[in-house]
């Protein structure tokens, strides 16, 4: 599926570029390297997510010592010990579930402590990528790391969107499309 996005951007690219627009290409992952604000963030990353991890390592080890535990023990217990102890691995084991889920998880701790880190040297790549696009007069500016190809930067006066969901019933009728606004940033 990223390779058919990274396939229709460049034959949008190519087609556009026949209709005279200048577009450029940049690396992320290169410019990133050179600020000493994403390594200090990267690091700080990466220090909270070891920590992280062995936490949640130890949770599961203490599982799995329960479980040890209550296999070498198990013949001796009464039929309430047993179900007391397996109650007792069960709620360890969910608890050491629920606290990956909460750190790793979609949005979780992990996710939004790199937002916290790194959007904002991220937010400084957009920013300078948006002064060159206007000072070089670019329309386009695509991001060429090594996670595939996406768009940067894009002139507002290209956007369609508006056109799109006008032509489909949905636009605002109040919303003027108004392009013009765009021509002298």
């Amino acid at each position: 599926m990223k390779k058919l996005a990274s396939l229709f951007l460049l034959i949008f690219v190519f087609s556009t570029t026949a209709q005279a627009q200048k577009w450029g290409y940049f690396n992320s992952e290169f410019v990133l390297s050179k600020m000493p604000e994403y390594q200090q963030a990267q690091a700080e990353f990466d220090q909270l997510a070891q920590g992280w991890m062995e936490e949640i390592n130890a949770m599961n080890e203490e599982v799995e010592r329960m479980r040890s535990e209550y296999r070498a023990e198990e013949i001796l217990l009464t039929d309430e010990m047993k179900k007391e102890r397996l109650a007792a691995i069960e709620e360890k084991a969910s608890a050491a579930r629920e606290e990956q889920k909460k750190i790793f998880g979609f949005e979780g701790l992990m996710f939004l402590k790199r937002q916290e880190l790194i959007k904002p040297v991220q937010d400084q790549v957009f920013e300078a990528v948006e002064k060159v696009c206007r000072s070089k007069r670019l329309q386009m500016m695509i991001d060429k790391s090594s996670d595939g190809m996406a768009l940067v930067y894009t002139d507002p006066r290209h956007d369609y969107t508006d056109y799109v969901l006008e032509q489909l019933g949905l636009g605002d009728p109040n919303d003027v499309i108004d392009n013009e606004r765009y021509q002298n940033k």
